[in-house]
């Protein structure tokens, strides 16, 4: 089944029974950046006296964990400029999360501010090919160029960022939780973040981000809304069984896929749906091979069929990335839905 064009207020049974309303989860707490940061110093560990039982590895992976614990502290680094135009200033910048550096960029646009904010996250690249100003640097420039401060993360494991563990990717949206937070305690405050808006910081995730994003904001976050393009889905077994024989010829996923279905629930966004309180806007191509256009069309219609707010797309003949003006059309609803989505 293909969608038309633009598709609004979808109102249909939610296609998968196990996405029902878990026990509500508490709010993430976040940390206040410290005025002296030490942020890349990994705390020692305190030694427990007596014997244990033998930690559950998957817990700190769970929807439930990562609600329960905090985010935040230290604060982003200018590394230097990368480049200057009439419309913005890029800068290579470096941010701490849970005791590693992440690099990455942020485009700065020209003026005083306040901006508003949004986060560009990257689908999978090859890390061992990865460069910092990689295919998602030009829709981080568009939105500068329109009036938005852009910050591009390269995640834990991605050069030079430091590496650290990351099972289903859970890193990675930690990472992103830890910059949201550290946004919204610097924005203002001479640095970096000077001319950040605080109050509107949003997502904008492609393919293995669109996944990010829509873990971040399934355990709750302060930002105002999330476009998924081509994104991944909230249910982990497909992901990996995705990965596995489509996207990596058997050399990925295999190790997530041993997980037993009881525990990939508890990690797998999908079962908490009901957590989303910000407007989600999907984008996602028709002839797209990497991740199929059925999961953004049954993503639509869940959320819909929970009252949340959320407007899909599809984009006829379009593959997993846009070229030419359909990715224009994809940029200019982007920043339409984040101006209607400013407090």
């Amino acid at each position: 089944m293909s969608l038309p064009l633009k598709v609004l207020l979808i109102s249909v049974a939610c296609l998968l029974a196990a996405c029902g309303s878990p026990a509500a989860l508490p709010t993430p707490q976040v940390l206040a950046a410290t005025p002296t940061p030490t942020p890349f110093q990994i705390p020692s560990e305190t030694p427990q006296p007596g014997p244990s039982a033998t930690p559950d590895p998957y817990e700190a992976l769970t929807i439930s964990a990562l609600v329960a614990r905090r985010y935040g502290g230290g604060e982003m680094l200018d590394l230097g400029i990368l480049g200057t135009n009439a419309g913005y200033t890029r800068h290579m910048v470096s941010y701490p999360s849970d005791g590693l550096a992440i690099n990455g960029f942020i485009d700065i646009p020209a003026g005083d501010g306040p901006f508003p904010v949004v986060l560009v996250l990257h689908g999978y690249v090859d890390p061992e090919g990865y460069q910092v100003e990689n295919y998602t640097a030009r829709y981080a420039a568009a939105f500068a160029n329109a009036g938005y401060i852009a910050i591009h993360p390269n995640y834990r494991n991605y050069p030079p960022s430091d590496a650290g563990p990351n099972e289903f990717r859970v890193g990675y949206a930690v990472d992103v939780l830890n910059l949201v937070a550290i946004v919204n305690t610097q924005a203002g405050v001479a640095g970096v973040l000077q001319a950040a808006n605080p109050d509107a910081i949003f997502l904008w995730g492609h393919s293995m981000g669109g996944g990010i994003s829509l873990r971040v904001i399934t355990v709750g976050s302060d930002v105002q809304g999330a476009v998924l393009y081509g994104s991944m889905s909230g249910d982990e077994r497909r992901n990996f069984e995705r990965i596995r024989d489509v996207l990596s010829d058997g050399t990925r996923g295999n190790e997530e896929l041993s997980v037993p279905d009881e525990v990939m629930q508890l990690i797998s966004p999908i079962y908490y749906y009901e957590r989303i309180a910000v407007p989600v806007s999907i984008h996602h191509g028709e002839v797209d091979a990497s991740v199929p256009l059925a999961w953004s069309q049954e993503l639509c219609e869940q959320l819909q069929a929970l009252g949340k707010q959320v407007e899909c797309f599809t984009y006829h003949n379009m593959p997993h990335t846009f070229y030419g003006e359909n990715d224009q059309l994809l940029i200019k609803r982007s920043i339409e839905f984040f101006e209607s989505g400013m407090p």
